[in-house]
């Protein structure tokens, strides 16, 4: 009678087995919002230059020409590209009207310089990148580069 008894038994349980299998996963449907990329004016060794929201110095590169990177894949890897998925708001003295992006790839632009980082900077306020290869520098409230070092 219990081997009767599981036999019939066996049909329904493996119904339920199959049906708990059959539910897709539950995708979470939370973003992520996109972060506020910003440009200001700090102080720093150099005077006062532009930064992003976290205090990072943002260098151009003189070889650059009409808001457009000349920076190829190994440059990039020392020298990221400051990029934004929107609009990139200027506070704190950095000029609106200097402030664009590259639309193809969406680097952050200040008058006609697009912006990078220098991977030797390690914290907020440090200029490590100013005048290497003297091709690289700090830029100013006005869109011009700081050549001093």
């Amino acid at each position: 009678m219990r081997a009767r008894m599981g036999i019939l038994l066996l049909p329904v349980l493996l119904a339920g087995l199959a049906a708990c299998g059959n539910e897709a996963p539950q995708q979470d449907s939370r973003q992520e919002a996109p972060v506020k990329v910003e440009v200001k004016i700090a102080q720093s060794d150099l005077g006062p230059i532009l930064v992003d929201q976290t205090g990072r110095t943002l260098y151009a590169f003189t070889k650059d020409e009409n808001k457009s990177s000349a920076c190829d894949a190994d440059c990039i890897a020392v020298w990221p590209a400051l990029t934004a998925e929107s609009k990139v708001d200027a506070k704190d003295g950095a000029d609106v009207q200097l402030v664009s992006q590259i639309d193809e790839s969406s680097q952050a632009v200040y008058g006609k310089w697009p912006l990078y980082y220098y991977v030797g900077d390690q914290v907020a306020g440090d200029v490590n990148g100013q005048g290497v290869d003297e091709e690289w520098f700090a830029i100013a409230a006005d869109g011009k580069l700081v050549k001093k070092s």
